[in-house]
This record gives structure tokens, C-alpha cells and sequence, in this order.
């Protein structure tokens, strides 16, 4: 297997976009380390349970709802939402200000006290993110779904980079560009594919000095339907 120069399939998704200043234009880049470790705990939570409620509904509907959430859950605060008694859960999900959804209500305390444990280790979720070594990305991926709740697959990927983490995405044009160079061969969601899928992306990173983030935008602009 031979990884493709990451030079050609940025002149790819140039091309496919306009010319290299537009392709510039659409890539979002990641915070730095102390922008990450100052992000509160509240956020984190906020992120992570946005993407649980965004899993098979539209991403628009919760947005929508996004102020009821915010009011319904106390701001995401951590300790005030680990104090509630369990049958106050129940209530909650049947609250008909947000989505009404035991299950995805549950994640909500679950994943509080990932935070409060990370803090308690680390000073705060964000010092933690902030501090996970850059080239394992895909460990941070595994802690977040072995620690919380409704955190695997693609859905605590997708909350890290909407907070700022550089990550990749194994979006379905990524995952479909990976496949077809046979870096990627077995699910998605396994670690096989994942190391290699972070094996390459680290390769990239150093030819590039570009973030994974980046690339992983860069990767999904030179195949599939978003020609332009």
C-alpha cells in the first residue's frame, strides 16, 4: 500500500473548489492547546449531548430546541446536575420543551460524571483534551466512548472538532477516499481501521505541518459529490 502525497490531493481539492485561495477559505482551524484547556466543564457537556440528541434526527431540530436544553439541564453545570435523584431523569425526558428521549436523557449524567472524574484527575476536562498527545488522536476517541455514554462511533469525534480539538472525521467522503486506497479495510468503528486511518493522517500531518483537522477537510473536498 502507498499512501498518496498529501501535495496531490491538496491540488485535488483546490481544483475542486475553485482554486487553492476558496479551498483556504472553507477550512476551519483548531484552537491551541491553552484555548482548549480553558474551555469550562459545562461546554464539553453542552457539545456532547448536542451531538447524542443530533444522532438520526435533524441537526436542525435541536438546534432549535438548543435554549430549552440549556435551561432544562441547568447550563450543563456539572455538580448541580449530579446532585439530581434519579427519578428527576424520567421527568426530564418527558419534558416537552426538549426531545423527548429517555435514553439520550440518560447519557446526560452519565457523561457528567466522565467530566467530574477527568477533572478531578487533570484540573478540568479541558486540561485533560488539551494534554492528549497529538498523533493518538483515536485514544481520546476510545476514552470518550469506553468512559461515557453514546460516545462512539463517530459522534465524540464529531463534538471534539465542533469544540475546536484537532481531530479528523471519518465522515463518509473520508472514510470513502481511505477505502479506496486500501488504507482502510475492515469497519469503520474498528481499531484496525481507525490505526490506520490515524497512521496515515499522522504521515500526512508531518509532510504538511497542517492540522488533522485540516486535512480531514481537505481529504473530503478532493472526492465524493462536493465538487463545485
Amino acid at each position: 500500500m502507498t499512501i498518496e502525497k498529501f501535495d496531490s490531493i491538496y491540488q485535488r481539492a483546490a481544483q475542486r473548489k475553485g482554486g487553492k485561495d476558496q479551498l483556504e477559505l472553507r477550512l476551519h482551524k483548531p484552537l491551541s492547546r491553552e484555548e482548549l484547556a480553558d474551555i469550562p466543564n459545562d461546554r464539553w457537556l453542552a457539545a456532547f449531548t448536542e451531538k447524542v440528541f443530533q444522532c438520526g434526527i435533524s441537526w436542525d431540530v435541536v438546534r432549535k430546541k438548543w435554549p430549552n436544553f440549556e435551561e432544562v439541564f441547568f447550563q450543563f453545570r456539572i455538580q448541580p446536575l449530579l446532585l439530581q435523584p434519579e427519578e428527576t431523569w424520567e421527568e426530564k425526558a418527558s419534558d416537552p420543551r426538549i426531545i423527548r428521549h429517555l435514553t439520550k436523557v440518560m447519557t446526560v449524567p452519565a457523561n457528567a460524571m466522565m467530566i467530574n472524574i477527568a477533572s478531578l484527575k487533570n484540573g478540568s476536562f479541558g486540561k485533560m483534551v488539551a494534554e492528549w498527545p497529538s498523533d493518538d488522536i483515536i485514544g481520546l476517541w476510545a476514552y470518550l466512548k469506553k468512559n461515557g455514554k453514546r460516545l462512539g462511533g463517530n459522534t465524540g469525534a464529531y463534538a471534539l472538532r465542533q469544540m475546536g480539538v484537532d481531530t479528523f472525521i471519518m465522515s463518509s467522503d473520508v472514510e470513502g477516499y481511505l477505502r479506496s486506497c486500501d488504507i482502510v479495510d475492515s469497519g469503520r468503528d474498528t481499531k484496525r481501521a481507525q490505526q490506520a486511518a490515524n497512521n496515515a493522517f499522522n504521515q500526512w500531518q508531518k509532510e504538511s505541518g497542517r492540522s488533522l483537522s485540516e486535512i480531514s477537510q481537505i481529504i473530503a473536498y478532493s472526492c465524493g459529490d462536493n465538487r463545485i
